[in-house]
């Protein structure tokens, strides 16, 4: 059994269950901090509410994510709900960046504080969701054999919860354990003396690499597209650290509602580029401060690539000051794609890892890996013994979960094919062709590029103040306009292309899949919070209510 049966088989923790047939007002697809709040809020509306779940409990991202060095690359007082100022009071974060388990516990203890399990149905998957129009009605099928049948489907599925399991010649035929770091398994994994290779050095890959090089015998990473990242400096929090976060993070909450709050600010295209002995001071400041703040250093660092450059540029030295040798350093080092554009990663030695005697890495720009085989890996000038494999190749992004279920709307439209040409939804929330169906932190929202939790908290809030909007006046049922939705996606497209992210082939616009289309998908423009409250107050422009 591999590691990803391991963890797949580790998952049915409940037991059999009889499938079962029911009716409900809501259904909540996913249990991550949006399908837990959703949850929460729905039932504050008076509504009967069933949330289905593929794990064995809450948590979503921070179910899965198991593998060594998982955590957080927002501030753990940041990366927390807002909606409860007795849970904020109550709960108390150890770490500046909080590690998995901690975050896990989190999520659960919000589960039990405000009594959410007893409607969710855990180990249980989706397969299929049919629209009927006469009854104005959603039925979901699960792999469990349930049918629910609901007047509202919200889908918070989650951004990052379809692990991309790379399709590499001859992995079947491997001997020993392949893990993958989305699909990690619940038991402790021991890589002491072992022959480890790590495939990818995204985020994960990142994280988990400095952690495994402290035991395995031998750790080989083979790296495809070398990431920006910069230090953590993680360390624990003082309860005078949480206390002088408090004014900042009220302050952040009311910045977040403004019509300027967004990753690119008013200023950033009639900026002036700062003197680079300014700029690179500042970074030297923000290094060694640690975490992403580089990226707010000058308004227009994600606009300008003259200002980027020099970020960059900063960035290689610091990796050339790190990396004793001097091929490894430069393979390490990002050339094509400015900084920012791909998620930042946050890392603790990550660069130092690379120095330690055995540890190597595996540049496959220069040498292309063509199979995996009985015993190891081989490339296209040698062969390597391996012990253990991980997959640190991250997931189909933001819309792989929804791609995985058999979606159909009106006229039995299925969301595939709608989105053939790429995902398109009305603010990142609705998909025309699909009444009474909610995306919670969908293609065309902000959702990946800032704090996924307050993005969850936004669109939760969004939609349950609509349904409350739509119960007041009598009306069943919801869907976005064909032309606003269309008018949104060129939107979200054309503040993509006023910036820097359309240099990367990243996973922003599906770059990592194969034969998936290419659509810049988050929302990088300003005011977005601030954006769909008015189109709410505008008795919900670009819908369709009745």
């Amino acid at each position: 059994m591999t590691g990803l049966e391991q963890a797949s088989a580790a998952d049915r923790v409940n037991g059999a269950r009889p499938p079962a047939v029911a009716e409900c007002d809501a259904v909540v697809v996913g249990a991550g901090f949006g399908g837990i709040y959703a949850i929460y809020r729905l039932r504050q509306l008076g509504l009967r509410v069933i949330g289905i779940e593929a794990g064995a409990d809450v948590g979503g991202t921070w179910y899965w994510n198991r593998y060594p060095g998982a955590r957080c690359d927002i501030p753990s007082l940041f990366y927390s709900y807002t909606w409860s100022p007795e849970l904020r009071q109550e709960w108390r974060w150890s770490e500046k960046y909080a590690a998995q388990p901690e975050i896990l516990d989190y999520a659960r203890r919000v589960a039990d504080r405000f009594h959410l399990r007893a409607a969710i149905r855990f180990d249980t998957r989706v397969t299929t969701a049919d629209w009927d129009e006469a009854s104005r009605s959603w039925t979901l099928r699960t792999d469990r054999g349930d049918s629910i049948v609901a007047s509202y489907c919200v889908m918070a599925t989650g951004n990052l919860s379809v692990p991309n399991k790379p399709k590499l010649r001859g992995l079947e035929r491997f001997g020993g354990p392949v893990y993958h770091t989305g699909q990690w398994p619940h038991g402790e994994i021991d890589f002491s003396g072992q022959r480890v290779a790590v495939i990818g050095t995204g985020s994960s890959g990142v994280q988990t690499i400095p952690l495994i090089a402290k035991v395995a015998r031998r750790l080989t990473v083979f790296q495809r597209t070398p990431n920006y990242s910069v230090p953590s400096r993680n360390a624990p929090l003082s309860d005078a650290d949480v206390a002088a976060a408090e004014p900042v993070i009220a302050k952040y909450r009311e910045s977040l509602e403004t019509p300027e709050f967004g990753r690119v600010p008013a200023n950033a295209f009639d900026a002036p580029v700062p003197e680079r002995d300014v700029q690179w001071t500042r970074y030297e400041e923000l290094w060694e401060q640690g975490g992403g703040g580089i990226l707010t250093a000058f308004p227009n660092i994600l606009t300008n690539e003259a200002v980027n450059d020099v970020a960059c540029e900063f960035v290689r030295d610091k990796i050339r000051g790190i990396v004793k040798d001097e091929t490894t350093a430069e393979a390490l080092s990002p050339k094509d794609y400015p900084l920012g554009v791909k998620r930042i990663c946050i890392d603790s030695d990550y660069f130092a890892t690379y120095n330690l005697p055995h540890v190597e890495l595996v540049d496959l720009r220069e040498e292309p890996l063509e199979a995996v085989t009985e015993t190891g890996v081989a490339t296209a000038t040698r062969s390597f013994a391996l012990d253990a494999l991980v997959l640190a190749t991250g997931y189909d992004a933001m819309t792989g979960a929804l791609a995985a279920m058999e979606i159909r709307g009106r006229d039995g439209t299925s969301l595939k094919a709608a989105w053939a040409d790429g995902p398109s939804a009305y603010l990142g929330l609705m998909v025309s062709g699909f009444p009474n169906l909610f995306v919670v932190t969908g293609p065309g929202s902000p959702s990946v590029i800032g704090n996924v939790i307050h993005a969850c908290e936004n669109h939760v809030e969004w939609i349950t103040a609509c349904l409350e909007s739509m119960r007041a006046k009598g009306l069943t049922r919801i869907e976005p306009e064909h032309d606003a939705e269309r008018g949104w996606m060129a939107h979200v497209a054309d503040a993509a292309s006023r910036t820097l992210y359309p240099k990367a082939n990243s996973w922003y616009q599906g770059a990592n899949i194969t034969g998936k289309p290419r659509v810049f998908m988050p929302y990088v423009g300003q005011g977005y919070r601030h954006r769909i409250a008015q189109i709410a107050q505008r008795d919900y422009e670009g819908f369709i209510r009745r």
